[in-house]
């Protein structure tokens, strides 16, 4: 158990007998009142928000998670198969449980899999992954002065804005967070 003023966002906690994650939290004193947390969170089993003020006396259980670190194999119709690196167990998820991540999915990916009692909560992905681009238009000579961009396919399906000088066959670094171009890490 947790004061309510230790709480992150992030942060796995049991809330009316279910996993919440903390999206995000403010601490408020408002002039001669007592304090309290407003705390914005997602129910991870129905995927709803939910605001909750908790005073600042209240205590809140924090989830025991357990972490594994899980190598993405492949996808095979709806189901995405992950393989445990230490137990070399292997297990499925649905694109509804990944989310977002799916976009930035290769074979041989490293990711970090949460586990409540057992079961998959959550798949937390590198900060950025390095992607193949498979079509974009012609890189221009000239393209490094501009910070005009262009759309570029990447081998995962995802599209991205990367700068004039990325060429088809190029690797660039995306970030999993925002889906951003960070940098070129080699040339066709």
């Amino acid at each position: 158990m947790i004061q309510a003023t230790q709480l992150r966002p992030g942060m796995v906690i049991l809330y009316n007998g279910e996993l919440h994650s903390v999206f995000s939290m403010t601490h408020r004193t408002p002039g001669n009142l007592r304090g309290f947390v407003q705390a914005k969170m997602r129910n991870l089993r129905t995927g709803s928000m939910i605001e909750h003020r908790f005073s600042s006396e209240d205590r809140v259980e924090r989830a025991q998670l357990e972490q594994h670190d899980m190598e993405f194999l492949y996808q095979d119709g709806e189901d995405y198969y992950f393989m445990n690196t230490e137990t070399f167990e292997q297990m499925h998820l649905t694109p509804e449980f990944i989310g977002d991540g799916v976009a930035y999915l290769t074979p041989q990916l490293q990711v970090t899999v949460e586990f409540h009692e057992g079961k998959p909560i959550s798949v937390e992905l590198p900060a950025s992954v390095n992607l193949k681009v498979i079509e974009t238009e012609p890189g221009l000579k000239t393209g490094s002065v501009s910070n005009v961009g262009k759309p570029a396919k990447l081998e995962s399906g995802v599209t991205v804005t990367v700068p004039q000088f990325v060429n088809e066959g190029d690797v660039i670094r995306v970030s999993t967070t925002d889906g951003e171009y960070q940098e070129r890490v080699s040339t066709a």
